[in-house]
C-alpha cells in the first residue's frame, strides 16, 4: 500500500461525554447533581477512538446507556440515547435527547416499579439502529452533552467529500 493510492480512510475521535440535564442520576461515572440552580450532572468521561474502513456504510455511532439508583437501590436504566459520529472533521458539539422505555399497562408499571426489573433493552443495538423501536413505548428523560474532535486521512483521497465543518464556537 502506498501513500499516494490509499486503500483504507481513518476516523480519530477524542473527546468526552460531558454532562446531563433532566436525568436524576447515572452510574457509569460515579456523579451527582450539581448544588447551583442548573442541577447538571457532570462527567467529563473520556471518548478516545479510531477506526479503519474502505467505506462510509454503518458510520459509527456513539450510543449512551445510563444506569442510576431507585428508591430501592435497584440499578435501572436513566436514559438510552445515540449520535453518529460527524462526518466532517472538527470539533463539535452535540446534545442527545435521551429515553426510556415505559411498561404499556399500569400493572406492568406498578410490578416492574415494586421488583425493580423496569423495562430495558438487552441489545445496544437497539438503541443505534432504530428497527423495531417505533412499537416500544417510550418517555423522554433529559439530555447529555458530548464533546468531540474528529479527524480524518484519507477520505478525500478515496472519492468522499466531508465538506466544510459544521463545527460550533465551542470555547477551549
Amino acid at each position: 500500500m502506498t501513500a499516494a493510492n490509499p486503500s483504507v480512510f481513518l476516523l480519530m475521535v477524542n473527546g468526552q461525554v460531558e454532562s446531563a440535564q433532566g436525568l436524576e442520576e447515572g452510574i457509569s461515572q460515579i456523579t451527582s447533581k450539581s448544588q447551583d440552580v442548573r442541577q447538571v450532572l457532570v462527567w467529563n468521561f473520556p471518548i478516545d477512538v479510531t477506526f479503519k474502513s474502505t467505506n462510509p456504510y454503518g458510520w459509527p455511532q456513539i450510543v449512551l446507556s445510563v444506569y442510576g439508583p431507585d428508591v430501592f437501590g435497584n440499578d435501572v436504566v436513566r436514559g438510552y440515547g445515540a449520535v453518529h459520529v460527524p462526518f466532517s472533521p472538527g470539533r463539535h458539539k452535540r446534545t442527545i435527547a435521551m429515553f426510556v422505555p415505559e411498561s404499556t399497562s399500569k400493572l406492568q408499571k406498578f410490578t416492574s416499579w415494586f421488583m425493580g426489573r423496569r423495562p430495558e433493552y438487552t441489545d445496544p443495538k437497539v438503541v443505534a439502529q432504530g428497527e423495531g423501536r417505533e412499537v416500544t413505548r417510550v418517555r423522554s428523560q433529559g439530555f447529555v452533552t458530548l464533546l468531540f474532535n474528529v479527524v480524518t486521512k484519507d477520505m478525500r483521497k478515496l472519492g468522499y467529500d466531508t465538506g466544510p465543518a459544521d463545527t460550533q464556537d465551542i470555547p477551549r
